[in-house]
Order: structure tokens, then C-alpha cells, then sequence
């Protein structure tokens, strides 16, 4: 019988259809999740010049173009895991595709019909991938943990298994090796080997011209600061003036000023120092030694060089950047260049730094390439041309100078000869292009050199790949989802293919605000995302008070409140709990993903009361109040539109976190989790006085674990928790990103004994607003949570209740279930292996969850599926009520699981699942 042929308008009333009979809900999930992955290595060409290869992130697919003389021509479009950021050929017929949010690597194959052949899985959001060394291994970048690390079949893989999150001196970079010629038949391939690297985790992946050698990159490195926890700097505003706290001496007191310029006493901070590598110093901007107050050492090592052979260590490179982006090598002298940036954290204060003396406006972190040669790190900025003492507001500021400006560079390129380096600009709409020799010597003029670099249309150029035979350039650019085609002779734009793109037009529209330096700042340098790396955090801590600016006031609801000024008389360094003082010290950056059901904005809400008004519970007026920071740090000399800033705020408030990585995928809590979450719900007081009801909460009681709000740890008030000023209640979804800082000194504040020397450690940023405190386990001995009767931890074992609960935090509830963006492909040859997680994909995509950003009730992912039958890739949708899979061809005969899987008996159909968002699955599984 012939199938039914539906119209455009029927295939859409039967996705409403299908989504009706997956069960009720209180209203239907997005069809379509903002995840705002960074792109990496988005363009590949195949070894012969014929294909041109683009990673479709929002659209989980690559793309295959016919290159030719006349321009690209669309071959074929292969549905991969979720969100896509980096591909790379293996030979001409094969493509392995890094899927960040799914935790795989599909391999596929381009002979016959396009197809995904085999999914990998690999440790948490992998990002870039290289063939290297004389077996032609695969090498894959993953955080240093993820739940497949510790899969069965791993036992025998060296470098798998327990990520020791709460281990101090573990690095936590890993790096995937697999042999494509023999990748087993295991549940996700056997890796040769995990190699780790003592660094956070990391992103760039290049190759020495040879191929013996892979150099790893850490993404967000740090600069070698750190924070000194507020009760070790001295009380008071004299610097000079040395104290005795627990035992330890420490130089002084806060740099100051003690006030703001209206004269209101500041309060008590932190103190940010950075390490001086002359005088093996821990030093503030006063050149004061505080290695008392330090516990550990940082060795920011950003670049490793690894045997591609003996899948060893060889070298590594110290104090290449602070944020490291993407890496090349020259192909005739073999020097690594690393495109990156440097941040100014160390400096205190945005505004105009008049009443403070110091201001990080216009100056965040600079744009740089740095030349690694004959084990020589050699930085080049490639903004040298700015004078970062001017401000827009002021005299002799050059407004023409952000003419000559990059931003944000990401993919490099270099000409066969060497002699040419291209690089993407994604926050400058363009491509700058460099002598090699003159960047290496950095005797470059950018106010010259500029006139060389290539104009994007569309925004955001985030890859690159030369095509030399016929003198071109492919560019793919993320604010269009393009391909563009550059002649390099004319250095125009010749030819474009755009790329489909399901995401909403408020996410199109809104995401440039948050990258572009060239419309949003003054000098072309900063943006939002200079701190915000992709929408998320940068891993640093910045002191961005402002004494220039005026006290405000809280007009957030909050807990234990009357007892702050009864403990705390200072509190907020003027006395008054309901005072922003706008000197608020050292915090660290949050990441801008999952803000949607959170509340005010700022470590302490700050952004609840602001230029657009005031509200104590509004996310998007507490995210438009933003607006003053395109003056206040990124220089500019007005503010945005008020439809710009809309813009911003639609878009950055639909975007989300990913799923926990810790947790297991059946959404299940291991024995000691589970006991946290016994004492972390139960009806024990965890916090505050036992002076009465009322003035004490379970850890529950003050972050609200509640999915049906979106509350995940915060539910948007404030709280007083005997620290000097009043913050607001964090969420505590993305624990598990800030771990890898080791070592505390003992101070009144924690019962936890001082830590002693902790040697080595991968971050300078750990735990709270300011960084400050190394690990849950130390946060939660606070003397607000100190052990009595009624209060507290209990009397007995408080310290294994402690760590009992730092393990649930670690795997803490989130937006989406775990299973979410999990997939894998079954084969003629690996049906034992693969079976029991189909099996497990198939029970999570029927079992119910909440999630306010779903809509609600929902189930814990839609699970859709691939397979090439009668010369395309056909798409199902698996339907939890009917238990079997709708066709993608409008037929009304489903499929049921035993047939799916039958077909992947025979070669050449593979089925590949996927666990996608709630509301997803039609889009994915039906709609292509």
C-alpha cells in the first residue's frame, strides 16, 4: 500500500496530534531549547578539496557541500547528537562530529546514503577533535567528568573512572583517544586511552605539521588570581595595618576607599590578589604580600603537548592567556599560535574611577594571539593600538579606534606557505588577517594592518577554512547560521549558503547583543561576553563596585533579616539591610544560562533595582537594568536602544543549562546523595538561630528545591547568613563547574580546620559569591550550620552528614532530566551491548518530570530515531502511550521497537536514538 502523503499544513496537525497523545501537561514544552554552545571547529574540507563540511548547531546536523568553481552546492544534511560545535574529516568519506550537549561524537559515513555509522561516548561536553600521529588516532576534549567515564566498559580503559570531584590536586581536562580501525563493540567504543591534564577543562585541540604531536588547550585557564576570604583582610580601611586572625598574620585591611563618594561606609570584602611570578608573591593592587592567607599554587598551565604515538605527556606551556579559544600551527615552521584573552580581574571598579582611582571600563580583557615557539610563550595583543586610559567619556578619546579592533577571536587558519594567519574576529563581524612573521615579532600596527581585514556580512564568524586552490575563503558565521565563500583576491564576499535554523527569531535577533564589541563598546574590544563566555561564566572573580555611584535599595524579600543588624551592626557596610552599597567587593561571574525562574539578578540582586525600575521578583526587568553596564564596563559612551536591550533580554533569558553531568542517567540518587537529600529536605534546621521558631531553615527551607517554579536551589530572595552584607539565596544548579580550588586558611567563619598546603590545584575560584572558599564541604561547616541540638548538623557524624550533602549538590537537580541530549547507535554487530541503553532511553521517555521552563509535567526526554532505509534517513518518534514509534512519512502504521532494532540487522542501517528536550522530538524526529 502506498503511504500517506500529507501536506505541510496535515504534517503539523498531526505533530499537535502526537503531542496530545504523549500524555497531559500543563501547557506544551518549547519545540525548540536555547543551549548557547560555543562553536569550535565548525568547518572542515575533505583531504581532496571536493566537500566543505559545517557543523548546524541549533539544528544538531552537518551539512555537506560539492566545492566547486562556481561556489557550494548542498550534497547532503546528516542529523547528529545535540548541539554541534566541531567536525573533522576522516578522509574523504567520513566525518567525525563533536556533539557538546550529547556527550558523543558521531562518526558518518558518506558512502551510499549519508548516515550516522557509530556514536561515541565520551566524557562531559566534549568540544574539538583531531586525527593525528601514524595510526591516525581520533583525539576528543572533555571536561574530567561525565557519566559514561564510569561505565563498565571502561573498567580496562587507562584514564577512566571516578572524576574525584572532591579530590584536591586532580586536573580536570581530559583528553578521549580512540583508534577509528578498531573502535570494539562496546555501548560507546573502547577509547585507547583518557588522557588527563592539569588544567580545567579544555577546548582547542591542534597537530604539528609532522602529526606526531597534539597540542590541548584549556578553555578558561585563569591568569593566576585568586581571592583572599574577607575575615583574613584585616578590619577596617588601614592597609598598613597588620592583624592576627586564627593564628595567621596578615598585612592589613581593605585598599579602600572606606566610603563611596557620598560618604557611606563600605562594607567588608574580599580582596583579589594576583600572583607575582618575579617576588613568588601573592600580591594586591598595593603590592602587599599575602602568601599567609594562600593555601595552594597555581600553575596555569594553559597548552599541552602530547605524543600522538605514546599518548604521553611531553611538554606543557604556562601563561598563555586567560580564556583560550582555538589553536593552529603554522605548517612550515610549526609555531602554535593560540588565539585567547587576558583578563583584567585584578583591577578593581567599573564607572569612571574617579573616587576610586581605578576602573576596568573599556579595559576587561584584551584580544590576543599568542606564538608558541621552541618552548617560548610569546603573547601578542592585537589591540595594541588602544589607549585604555581614555575613556569615551572624556577628552581625547579616539572614537575611530574601534575601527581597528578584534574581538573575541576563535578559528585560526594558515596559508601553506606560512606566512599568513587568519583569524576569526566572532564580536567584529570579521576576519583579520596577519603576517606571521610580523605577528610573531609583534612589530604589527593594528591602525595598518587593519586595512588587510576581511568585512563578514551576517556576524559572528566563528570558523574558518581556506580553500587555496581557488584562491577562497569559507567562513561560517553564528548569527545567520551561514556559510560564506570569500575570494581572497578581492576580499569580498562571493557567495553564501544559510544554513536552516530552528531557533526563535527573538533568539536570532537578540543573541548580538551579547558578543558584538564593534556596536556595543567604545573601543571594539569588550562586550558582554568578554566575562559572559558563550552566556556563562568565565571562572574568575571581579571587584566591579563603583564609588562613584549611589547607595540604592533591596527591595527583595528575604530571610532571618531581623537578626542581621542584631550580629552584624556593619551590615552592608552602612548598617541598613536594605541598602545596595554600590562597593560590593570581589564576586564571582554567573552564568547568564537558566535565569528565567531565578529571580533578581547580581549575587545579591542587585539588577532589582535599577534604570528600568524596581521589583523584587522580575526576571526580565531585573535583566534589562543590565543597561548600564554598556556605559559602566564596556565604555560605551550611551546606552543601547530600549529595543536593543529587549532584544538582549528575550534572547539571554531563554537560555538554558544543560543537564547535570553527575547525576545518573536514570535520574537516580546514589546512597550518599540520597542521605543529603534526607537531611537537605528533612525537618532538621540547618540554618540559623536556635533562639525560637521561625528563625531557623532546613537547607530546603532557604534554597527551595521546587521544579514546578523553576526553583533549583533559590527561589529569588535574600537571605543573612552572618557574613557581612545581604545576598541573595543562589541557585545551586552548576556546582559541579566550580570545582578544582583546594586549600583554605582556618578562620572564625568555618569550623573546618585550616586546609595546610595543598600543593598544585587547576582554579583560583571556588565556592560563594567571592570565590573565597574552596569546596561545599567547607561552606557547609559554617558556624551558621554549626552541630546542637535542634540546629544544625547532627552531634553525631556531622562531618559525614556534611559530605553526604556535598555529593547531592554535586549531582543537584536541574532544569532537564540527565538522560536529556543521550544517545547511541545500533549496529549489525553491537546489539548486546546496546540494548540494555535503548532500554533505558525507552523507560526515560516515559517517565514523568517537572520542569517549569517544559511547561510543567512532561516526561524526561523525546526519544527519536534514525535509520537509512530505501536511500534516506528516515525519522520516528517514539510515542510512550501507544509504546512505538511514529514515521517521519506521514504514514498513520507505527513501528514497533523489536522492528526498529530488526532493522539495524542488516548493514548499512544503523539506528541511532536520541533522548532530546520535551518538545523537541517532533521538530527533530518528523519535521525534516
Amino acid at each position: 500500500m502506498t503511504p500517506l502523503r500529507l501536506s505541510g499544513i496535515q504534517k503539523s496537525l498531526l505533530v499537535v496530534l502526537t503531542w496530545v497523545a504523549f500524555g497531559p501537561a500543563l501547557a506544551a514544552p518549547p519545540s525548540f531549547l536555547t543551549f548557547e554552545s560555543g562553536q569550535v571547529r565548525p568547518l572542515a574540507m575533505s583531504p581532496d578539496g571536493s566537500r566543505l563540511f559545517a557543523v548546524n548547531t541549533p539544528d544538531n546536523s552537518v551539512s555537506v557541500f560539492k566545492v566547486e568553481d562556481s561556489g557550494l552546492t548542498l550534497q547532503a544534511k546528516v542529523t547528529v547528537g545535540l548541539e554541534p560545535v566541531a567536525v573533522a574529516a576522516r578522509g574523504n568519506d567520513e566525518l567525525w562530529v563533536v556533539n557538546h550537549l550529547s556527550d558523543s561524537v558521531s562518526v558518518v559515513s558518506l558512502t551510499g546514503t549519508p548516515r550516522v555509522v557509530r556514536t561515541l561516548l565520551v566524557g562531559d561536553e566534549p568540544r574539538d577533535i583531531v586525527f593525528a600521529g601514524p595510526k591516525g588516532r581520533a583525539f576528543i576534549t572533555t571536561a574530567h567528568r561525565g557519566q559514561h567515564r564510569t561505565h563498565p566498559s571502561l573498567s580496562g580503559v587507562p584514564g577512566a573512572g571516578d572524576p574525584q570531584l572532591t579530590t584536591p590536586g586532580v586536573g580536570r581536562a581530559d583528553v578521549w583517544v580512540f583508534d577509528p580501525a578498531n573502535l570494539g563493540t562496546t555501548l560507546g567504543g573502547t577509547p585507547v586511552r583518557i588522557l588527563n591534564l592539569f588544567g580545567d577543562t579544555p577546548r582547542a585541540l591542534t597537530v604539528s605539521p609532522d602529526g606526531r604531536t597534539v597540542y590541548a588547550a584549556v578553555f578558561k585557564s585563569g591568569n593566576q588570581t585568586t581571592a583572599v576570604l574577607e575575615e583574613l583582610v584585616c578590619e577596617g580601611f588601614n592597609p598598613y595595618l597588620p592583624c592576627l586572625v586564627s593564628g595567621g598574620i596578615y598585612p592589613g585591611g581593605s585598599p579602600g576607599p572606606a566610603t563611596n563618594h557620598q560618604g557611606v561606609p563600605a562594607p567588608e570584602v574580599a580582596l583579589i590578589v594576583k600572583y607575582n611570578r618575579q617576588f613568588s608573591q601573592w600580591q594586591d593592587e598595593l603590592g602587599r604580600n599575602w602568601n599567609n592567607a594562600i593555601r595552594f599554587n597555581l600553575p596555569d598551565q594553559d597548552v599541552f603537548a602530547i605524543d600522538a604515538d605514546g599518548l604521553t605527556q611531553k611538554e606543557a606551556f604556562a601563561h598563555v592567556g586567560t580564556t583560550l579559544f582555538n589553536m593552529v600551527t603554522n605548517p612550515v615552521t610549526g609555531t602554535v599560535y593560540v588565539s585567547n584573552t587576558e583578563a583584567n580581574n585584578h583591577v578593581r571598579f567599573e564607572g569612571p574611577g574617579v573616587f576610586g582611582g581605578t576602573t576596568v571600563q573599556g579595559h576587561l580583557a584584551e584580544t590576543r594571539i599568542t606564538a608558541i615557539l621552541a618552548g617560548e610563550v610569546m603573547p601578542r595583543h592585537l589591540n595594541k593600538h588602544l589607549d585604555y586610559a581614555k575613556l569615551a567619556s572624556e577628552p581625547g578619546f579616539d572614537p575611530t579606534a574601534k575601527a581597528h579592533s578584534l574581538a573575541t577571536p576563535l578559528d585560526m587558519v594558515v596559508s601553506r606557505d606560512g606566512r599568513t594567519l587568519y583569524v576569526a574576529a566572532y564580536g567584529s563581524s570579521k576576519v583579520g588577517v596577519f603576517d606571521t612573521q610580523a605577528l610573531e615579532s609583534d612589530s604589527f600596527n593594528p591602525r595598518l594592518n587593519s586595512a588587510a581585514y576581511i568585512p563578514v556580512s551576517g556576524g559572528g564568524p566563528s570558523g574558518l577554512v581556506l580553500d587555496e586552490a581557488r584562491g577562497r575563503l569559507y567562513v561560517m558565521t553564528r548569527f545567520d547560521n551561514a556559510v560564506k565563500v570569500i575570494d581572497l583576491a578581492t576580499r569580498s564576499e562571493v557567495g553564501q549558503q544559510v544554513l536552516f535554523n530552528p531557533e526563535p527569531v527573538s533568539v536570532v535577533q537578540g543573541r548580538p547583543v551579547l558578543y558584538d564589541a564593534a556596536s556595543f563598546s567604545a573601543n571594539g574590544e569588550a562586550s558582554c561576553s568578554s566575562c559572559h563566555i558563550f552566556g556563562d561564566m568565565d571562572d574568575l572573580a571581579w571587584d566591579l563596585g563603583n564609588p562613584d555611584d549611589d547607595v540604592t535599595q533591596n527591595p527583595i524579600s528575604g530571610r532571618l533579616l531581623a537578626t542581621a543588624t542584631l550580629l552584624k551592626p556593619h551590615i552592608n557596610g552602612s548598617g541598613k539591610v536594605s541598602d545596595f552599597h554600590p562597593m560590593k567587593g570581589p564576586m564571582t561571574t554567573q552564568t547568564m544560562r537558566g535565569m528565567s525562574t531565578s529571580g533578581p539578578m547580581h549575587w545579591r540582586g542587585d539588577r532589582s533595582n535599577g534604570f528600568f525600575g524596581v521589583s523584587g521578583s522580575d526576571p526580565n526587568l531585573s535583566f534589562m537594568n543590565f543597561i548600564v553596564a554598556f556605559e559602566g564596563l564596556l565604555g560605551r559612551a550611551s546606552k543601547p536602544t530600549l529595543t536593543e536591550m529587549q532584544r538582549f533580554t528575550d534572547f539571554q533569558l531563554q537560555v538554558v543549562l544543560p543537564p547535570n553531568p553527575v547525576r545518573n542517567l536514570d535520574n537516580s540518587l546514589t546512597v550518599a546523595q540520597q542521605r543529603g537529600l534526607n537531611f537537605y529536605a528533612g525537618s532538621r534546621r540547618s540554618d540559623g538561630l536556635p533562639l525560637g521558631e521561625g528563625l531557623g531553615f532546613t537547607c530546603e527551607g532557604c534554597h527551595r528545591l521546587d521544579p514546578s517554579k523553576g526553583f533549583y536551589g533559590t527561589d529569588g530572595q535574600v537571605s543573612f547568613e552572618n557574613i557581612p552584607q545581604i545576598v541573595k539565596i543562589p541557585h545551586l544548579r552548576n556546582l559541579y563547574q566550580k570545582v578544582g580550588m583546594f586549600g583554605n586558611a582556618n578562620t572564625p567563619f568555618f569550623m573546618a580546620p585550616d586546609s595546610g598546603w595543598m600543593g598544585n590545584q587547576v582554579r583560583g575560584f571556588g565556592m560563594v559569591h567571592d570565590g573565597a572558599v574552596d569546596t561545599i564541604a567547607r561552606f557547609l561547616s559554617a558556624i551558621v550550620f554549626i552541630p546542637s541540638i535542634g540546629v544544625g548538623f547532627p552531634l553525631n557524624n556531622p562531618d559525614g552528614t556534611r559530605r553526604d550533602v556535598e555529593q547531592l549538590l554535586l549531582a543537584f537537580d536541574t532544569d532537564l532530566a540527565p538522560i536529556v541530549g543521550q544517545q547511541v547507535t545500533l549496529s549489525s554487530t553491537n546489539a548486546a551491548s546496546v540494548g540494555p541503553r535503548i532500554d533505558l532511553l525507552l523507560q526515560r521517555a516515559r517517565t514523568p518530570f517537572t520542569s517549569k521552563i517544559l511547561g510543567g509535567v512532561v516526561k524526561e526526554c523525546e526519544l527519536v530515531a534514525k535509520v537509512a532505509l530505501g536511500g534516506r534517513v528516515k525519522g520516528f518518534l517514539y510515542n510512550p502511550t501507544g509504546n512505538a514509534f511514529i514515521p517521519d512519512d506521514g504514514s498513520t502504521t507505527t513501528v514497533s521497537d523489536a522492528t526498529l532494532r530488526g532493522y539495524a540487522k542488516t548493514a548499512g542501517q544503523e539506528v541511532t536514538y536520541t533522548c532530546v528536550p520535551p518538545g523537541s522530538g517532533a521538530r527533530i524526529g518528523l519535521n525534516r
